[in-house]
């Protein structure tokens, strides 16, 4: 990695803002391999330089890829007027960086969202083009059939007439089932479901590409993508549920 000033690798880690850091390195409470820091202007490569603050060690990343199981209740958006954000479930320093859900989860639909700094990975992983699959749980008031999978396989047209892309339905049991699609349509799951006279009575997304949610992770609970899981995002790979 590139050498980069080090007051920026200390703000980008949520630890502090600019100014605050500023005050910090005047204090001489800033380190890089046990050397006390002057300026906020010294640059290191943060992969190869321990830095520290008041003796904590500084986790820098380039970007963060977070894998949040969302509760009902909350809204996959950084600000909302009416509603609890995602974000609000964050701690203070992630809060800080910037993070953003890369795609979104209705308000009363549960499980696997990510989040993260980055704008390209987000924009790959919205997009249909992508064919990143998400797979939800659902059960629904009514009982599910081989027509049904066969209309998910063609791309189920919705009540309104917007034609969705062919998607694969799982059925578990007649009132449970997998889904599992490729595009982001408000509300399109529960839509898909209902075209076909099954209203949704709980929806939660279990996998996202080659990634299943953690299932140690409870409502509101998160944790970073392990390198070998940001793989398999766009990996083609279907997770095995």
């Amino acid at each position: 990695m590139a050498e980069i000033r080090i007051d920026r690798i200390i703000t980008a880690s949520g630890f502090a803002s600019r100014r605050e850091v500023a005050a910090l390195i005047r204090q001489g409470h800033v380190t890089a391999d046990g050397v006390t820091v002057r300026s906020g202007s010294e640059k290191y490569d943060p992969q190869c330089v321990d830095i520290r603050v008041a003796g904590e060690l500084i986790d820098y990343r380039e970007h963060r890829y977070i894998m949040m199981n969302k509760p009902a209740g909350y809204v996959s958006a950084v600000t909302d007027k009416r509603d609890a954000p995602v974000t609000d479930l964050l701690d203070s320093r992630l809060r800080k960086i910037g993070l953003f859900p890369a795609g979104r989860l209705d308000k009363e639909t549960e499980g696997f969202i990510l989040l993260t700094d980055d704008g390209d990975f987000a924009h790959r992983l919205i997009s249909p083009k992508s064919c990143v699959e998400k797979v939800y749980y659902a059960e629904v008031e009514g009982i599910l059939d081989e027509t049904d999978i066969n209309a998910f396989a063609e791309g189920v047209i919705l009540r309104d007439g917007t034609r969705c892309l062919p998607a694969r339905l799982e059925i578990l049991s007649p009132d449970t089932a997998l889904v599992a699609v490729m595009e982001g349509k408000y509300h399109q799951v529960r839509r898909m479901l209902a075209s076909r006279g099954n209203t949704v009575k709980y929806l939660k997304r279990v996998s996202i590409g080659g990634v299943v949610l953690d299932s140690t992770l409870g409502p509101g609970e998160y944790r970073d993508l392990t390198d070998t899981e940001l793989a398999l995002v766009f990996s083609g790979e279907h997770a095995d549920i």
